[in-house]
């Protein structure tokens, strides 16, 4: 239980300190909340390309491995 808490607390002290920083920066409360929400839109195209390129690769590892497997199973 203390340890969904503490997630729970550093959830909520960091999203407050991105909300600070945005409107330290200049963006209005809306922006700020619009980019805590929605981070995929604030990201440029190659911080997109290199989520997508890790996620693929966290993906396939585990599934390959899996049909590996599968196949050594199926061959005995």
């Amino acid at each position: 239980m203390k340890i969904i808490g503490i997630s729970i607390l550093m959830f909520v002290f960091l999203t407050v300190f991105s909300l600070c920083m945005d409107i330290l920066l200049g963006f209005d409360l809306n922006t700020s909340i619009n980019n805590a929400i929605r981070p995929f839109l604030v990201m440029e195209v190659t911080e997109t390309v290199i989520f997508f390129l890790l996620f693929f690769l966290m993906v396939v590892g585990p599934v390959r491995t899996f049909y590996k497997k599968r196949k050594k199973k199926q061959q005995r």
